[in-house]
């Protein structure tokens, strides 16, 4: 099932191009209303890739979720900064996935972001700003968007640093010309400094040899949830690169099911060679079409990657993690 989040006269993404963020529904067919997860791919604020997103859904859904995959506003050529846009994405997912619990059979008070390296930061972002947001539709409005409960998978927190810069930069753009606005400033973004006691209990993992966003991102806000007096786990594995997902077989071998969070890039790819983006042309063109093709090819082209069991554990983790703080019985799984 795919969920349009917005109307288009509420969405006025530029370059758009006939892309819509959406949700992709992975729902039980019996009558048991259940805890659910949003799953936020990473992608360095660029893509949202496939693999952290079909798969680990599938994954909660069977250990007795609803799940959902959130296809949120990125920044493929890093042409014009996102600002608040995917967090607004998230939080209008929240509040529709509240508004319509009984249509979705999803617990209410029982919504989890699952969100891996720059959806991790999206996710958390919205932990800590949900007071920020206001969506346009008065009847979503009155629906709160802050989730109950997140998990962070090696997620990008701050903005000082330790940063992960293209990320920073596909938020939020360089240095020059920002715009005076809450939504342009690093500080803002600097999330290890704005938990406050209305954060969400997180569940927090990452590996200490990750060689993309450093492990000092976890650390910082495993702290920040401490002193602010927030429920969380924290779980650092020994080993591993970043973007491992499930990092199981399935993972592991290419398994990772459908493509349809590169649903803008595919967007964008058409426009581009439709010629219809007057500023790139000639060289500026081909270079731009070559880098979106090459991302659409790298998982299509998925080389043997080696399973991980040590990671493998964190899903059964998190879930024991989210039952205790939700006061769940353990013994129950499919309730």
């Amino acid at each position: 099932m795919r969920i349009e989040l917005w109307k288009e006269s509420e969405y006025n993404r530029p370059a758009a191009f006939g892309f819509m963020p959406d949700l992709h529904a992975y729902l039980h067919e019996d009558a048991v209303s259940r805890p659910c997860v949003i799953v936020l791919p990473g992608g360095c604020y660029r893509y949202c890739s496939p693999a952290e997103g079909e798969l680990p859904a599938l994954k909660f859904y069977r250990m007795g979720y609803q799940a959902f995959v959130l296809t949120y506003t990125t920044n493929p050529l890093l042409d014009a900064p996102l600002y608040d846009q995917p967090m607004r994405d998230l939080d209008r997912a929240v509040r529709l996935l509240r508004a319509g619990a009984q249509q979705y059979r999803i617990r209410p008070d029982r919504i989890v972001v699952l969100g891996f390296s720059a959806g991790g930061h999206n996710a958390a972002s919205l932990c800590c700003h949900w007071r920020d947001m206001e969506d346009p539709d008065p009847a979503l409005q009155s629906f709160s968007g802050r989730p109950d409960a997140a998990v962070l998978a090696y997620p990008v927190i701050t903005f000082g640093r330790y940063s992960h810069r293209e990320s920073v930069t596909a938020l939020i753009g360089g240095e020059e010309g920002r715009p005076q606005s809450r939504f342009a400033d690093p500080a803002y973004f600097s999330l290890e400094n704005q938990v406050t006691r209305d954060v969400p209990p997180t569940f927090l993992w990452q590996t200490q040899t990750d060689d993309s966003v450093p492990v000092e991102n976890s650390f910082l806000y495993a702290s920040a949830l401490r002193r602010a007096g927030i429920p969380f786990a924290c779980h650092i594995f020994s080993s591993g690169t970043h973007g491992l997902s499930l990092a199981d077989e399935d993972w592991g071998n290419g398994r990772i099911g459908g493509y349809y969070t590169y649903q803008q890039i595919e967007k964008l790819l058409e426009a581009l060679r439709g010629g219809v983006m007057p500023a790139l042309t000639g060289n500026r063109r081909e270079e731009a079409i070559a880098l979106l093709q090459a991302e659409l090819d790298k998982d299509r082209t998925h080389n043997q990657m080696r399973i991980n069991p040590e990671v493998m554990a964190w899903p059964a983790l998190a879930d024991d993690f989210l039952r205790t703080v939700f006061k769940d019985d353990p013994k129950n799984r499919n309730a």
